[in-house]
């Protein structure tokens, strides 16, 4: 027996398993083909860019590993990005960070940077059908004062980094406006202290009227949306971090931006999932940066584990689909990097489909009547179902590989182009 015929046979099976539960498969597979994922550019180069003065070792960021084939210009990162997609099933988009544009002649600084400097990016994903988002870049630049950008005590740092943040503003509505779908662009910065600090209420005194200078100016929304993006620490900031979660959370919700909930900046204990639902009954949309903390912010490839399974799950159940953007960030240099894109990507995918597939009507019945019992029989049922056909199946429709048969295609790229990198 072929694989095609294999997987067929498998899905009519697993189809028809599901449907005594009352589940629509098709409509589940027809659902998850319109979900679209913003896909990060920086584990293609290890958060690298393409400005001289980028460096990684200011601002949080480590990657680790030299794994051959690491992109070296915006045209070898487009490569990369476009064959990783071409092994993922649907239509995603991608997230750029403003040190990666096509600086031809030496990077502008960051407050002068402007759609021309990511207009090969726009050409591209117009080429491809996809959308672009998009970051600016508060890291890796000597204006980063004392581990302080928006936050900083000195207006004329602040008022680098806000100048920064506008021009990210017009970025990002060039791209929403060019490729017909809006571009989230969102704010993180590293801002806090090593140490104990005296004085905790001034940065953030400083941070709310830095943000509300860089989104002074109306921008239509159907072209550009905002997003402010909160963290509990990280190397150099351990004992106070300015945005911290309560800090955006207010923010978003007084000035109606979106909040980002990255799922690797929180508290070991802490589930993500558990918070979609609880921010989206009073705010009116998020965006997710789904990433793996190993341990808290190690940005780890995206896996199938219980934190992804509960974000999938409060996105699906909670019916929130048009009010979360999903977007990725992990950068893992021990590894092949199309791949890391592939199984991060995928993953999410995976846990999408599997919430896609729970009897919601069944277990919302089973709930209303306190059926306790048969709710938790259920839910252990549903984990030995056969999820995996229905996956296969989706694979196909989408003409992508399915199972592992995609890194076929992976280790050809690799020996034929990353490995002539130098």
């Amino acid at each position: 027996m072929d694989t095609d015929q294999q997987v067929r046979q498998s899905f009519q099976y697993a189809k028809e398993a599901y449907f005594e539960l009352d589940v629509d498969v098709e409509q589940a597979l027809e659902t998850l083909a319109a979900i679209p994922i913003s896909i990060n550019c920086w584990q293609g180069d290890d958060v690298q860019g393409f400005e001289s003065l980028a460096d990684i070792g200011d601002g949080g960021l480590q990657v680790t590993g030299n794994y051959p084939g690491r992109a070296r210009t915006p045209d070898e990162l487009r490569a990369d990005a476009r064959k990783a997609m071409s092994l993922i099933p649907g239509t995603h988009r991608f997230n750029l960070h403003a040190i990666y544009g096509d600086f031809q002649e030496g990077a502008p600084e960051r407050n002068e940077i402007g759609p021309e400097h990511f207009s090969r990016w726009i050409d591209w994903a117009k080429d491809l059908g996809i959308g672009l988002d998009f970051n600016p870049t508060f890291f890796a630049h000597e204006m980063v004062k004392d581990g302080l950008t928006l936050s900083h005590p000195d207006a004329r740092v602040r008022d680098y980094w806000i100048e920064h943040g506008k021009a990210c503003r017009k970025i990002g509505e060039a791209m929403g406006k060019a490729l017909g779908t809006p571009s989230v662009v969102n704010v993180w910065i590293p801002d806090g202290s090593k140490d104990l600090p005296y004085d905790r209420k001034g940065p953030r005194e400083h941070l709310a009227g830095s943000l509300d200078a860089v989104f002074a100016e109306n921008i239509d929304p159907a072209h550009m949306k905002d997003a402010v993006e909160s963290k509990l620490f990280g190397i150099g900031v351990e004992s106070y971090t300015v945005g911290s979660h309560e800090f955006y959370l207010g923010y978003a919700l007084k000035n109606n931006t979106l909040l980002c909930l990255d799922s690797g900046h929180f508290h070991p204990t802490e589930q993500v999932g558990d918070k979609i639902s609880a921010i989206l009954t009073f705010l009116d949309e998020l965006l997710l940066h789904i990433s793996r903390p190993v341990r808290w912010d190690s940005d780890h490839i995206v896996i199938q584990d219980d934190m992804l399974r509960l974000i999938a799950e409060g996105i699906i159940r909670g019916e929130y689909l048009s009010r979360v953007n999903i977007g990725l960030d992990f950068f893992d240099a021990t590894v092949n990097r199309l791949a890391a894109w592939i199984v991060g990507t995928r993953a999410v995918q995976k846990a999408l489909l599997k919430a896609l597939l729970e009897p919601h009507n069944y277990l919302a019945q089973l709930e209303l009547d306190a059926n306790k019992t048969e709710r938790l029989a259920l839910f252990e049922t549903m984990k030995s179902l056969p999820f995996g056909a229905v996956w296969d199946y989706f694979c196909r429709q989408q003409d992508v590989p399915p199972r592992m048969a995609w890194l076929d295609k992976v280790k050809e790229y690799e020996r034929t182009i990353l490995s002539q990198r130098q």
